[in-house]
């Protein structure tokens, strides 16, 4: 098949590697113009254009894709199937349309839950067991078109938002293919989402890293592993914003205080929670590296009976 691949982050590049190396075509590769980045604010491609251009695929960078002047240069590859992956921008009517048969999205969730753009933080804050991805013939709304094929991934106990990301784009690859091949020996299926089971993944911000420690331990805990690597889960004590970027949960006491520094030691901060106590066994300071709570201690002692902040005004 004739194909244009559309998408813009690290999540896309293991899907337009897998069609890449198979028998399809992939005649131009659309992602989002390149931009500004780091410190000194230069300009950078992305991940997608970086294959691409690594790999001589054609790369388009329209500022609107469904403008007409880019779906005039994608009609004219004449595609069979367009793959959107997390490519940045609603598509429009007229570019929907463009296809032979139609525009692919590959979603990193079990639709209808989870539509938006944050489906793996939100399964793991949640507490879910399980998530997957979903392949739908797009149509003009957010996430809601007819599903095509599933692929469910177990949510393991030690999965953080980066490595579950990392699982489910392998996933998505694997199951573009089969979706293609069912689609050509005509035993594609289209079922529609039943919107009363729908759900939502927001994208995150900054402040929804900030702990809320009048919670059980294992929501806190599901909360650090769904915010990593970004925003990140984040508390104040003595006023200085320490990032959590491994924690445990251990067994409370009856007089604990949520938020409270109830023991510590070289291992961990044990803290109290609403049930059990988190253990930060690994932290990192504002403006400085990632390290293990022994070293943190030593320059940072900490004592038992010390509160963090309950109210996130510094956030």
């Amino acid at each position: 098949m004739n194909l244009v691949f559309m998408g813009t982050p690290d999540f896309a590049v293991a899907t337009l590697k897998t069609l890449h190396a198979s028998r399809h075509s992939v005649k131009a590769v659309v992602t989002q113009p390149d931009r500004p980045k780091g410190r000194g604010r230069g300009l950078q491609a992305s991940p997608v254009k970086q294959f691409a251009l690594d790999n001589g695929l054609p790369v388009v960078q329209p500022e609107k894709a469904s403008a007409p002047d880019c779906v005039a240069k994608l009609a004219d590859l004449e595609p069979d199937l367009i793959v959107v992956i997390a490519y940045g921008q609603i598509l429009r009517d007229n570019l929907l349309a463009l296809p032979r048969h139609f525009c692919m999205n590959v979603h990193a969730s079990l639709l209808p839950q989870y539509r938006g753009a944050a489906p793996i933080n939100w399964a793991i804050i949640n507490g879910d067991k399980e998530t997957g991805i979903t392949t739908m013939k797009m149509d003009a709304g957010l996430d809601t078109g007819d599903i095509l094929l599933m692929k469910k991934v177990v949510i393991e106990n030690e999965d953080t938002a980066q490595n579950l990301h990392d699982k489910l784009a392998e996933a998505g690859g694997a199951l573009v293919l089969e979706t293609i091949d069912e689609l050509e020996q005509g035993r594609l299926k289209c079922i529609s989402q039943n919107d009363a089971e729908s759900s939502y993944a927001p994208k995150l911000k900054k402040e929804d890293g900030f702990l809320q420690w009048h919670q059980p331990a294992d929501a806190l805990r599901n909360r650090v592993r769904g915010m990593e690597p970004w925003p990140g889960a984040f508390g104040f004590l003595k006023g200085q914003r320490l990032r959590f970027r491994k924690v445990e949960i251990g067994p409370g006491e009856k007089d604990d205080t949520p938020g409270m520094v109830m023991r510590v030691s070289d291992y961990g901060i044990e803290i109290g929670t609403l049930k059990d106590r988190i253990i930060v066994t690994e932290i990192q300071p504002e403006g400085k590296k990632r390290m293990s709570i022994k070293s943190y201690l030593q320059g940072h002692p900490v004592k038992a009976g010390e509160q963090f902040d309950a109210s996130g005004a510094s956030v």
